[in-house]
């Protein structure tokens, strides 16, 4: 028992910080050129688990949150928050904003990002094709 709580614990530190990151990737992964490729994959598959896996598990729908709020219940924390992002928020900054800002910001932030990524992608393999480098 001793040793699942350990796991659980470190589990939930990791969600903490992987996704965390993953989050920070997504917004700024496409300024630099060697990210770019990665940035625009992770950005992909955040929209496949938004948008696709979504209309089963509801919008916004994230596998990332879902694994760590499983986690942090075989911890006995209780989830008060409706999204990872306002989790971070109210963990970081003992703040509560509401939902629908929350979730207007990041999807306006996403937007921005994966907007960004795609015009990099598509002017890499755009030159690719008329043999620019």
């Amino acid at each position: 028992m001793f040793e699942n709580i350990i796991f659980f614990k470190f589990l939930d530190i990791f969600f903490i910080v992987f996704h965390s990151l993953l989050i920070v990737f997504n917004v700024l992964g496409w300024i630099w050129v060697k990210t770019r490729f990665w940035n625009f994959v992770t950005l992909n598959i955040t929209a496949f688990s938004w948008f696709i896996l979504g209309i089963w598990y509801g919008w916004g729908y994230c596998f990332c949150t879902d694994w760590h709020w499983q986690v942090r219940n075989m911890l006995g924390k209780r989830i008060e928050s409706h999204s990872y992002i306002s989790f971070l928020i109210e963990s970081i900054f003992n703040v509560n904003i509401p939902a629908h800002i929350v979730d207007s910001i990041t999807l306006l932030v996403f937007i921005c990002s994966y907007v960004a990524s795609s015009y990099f992608q598509i002017k890499k393999w755009w030159g690719n094709y008329k043999g620019i480098k």
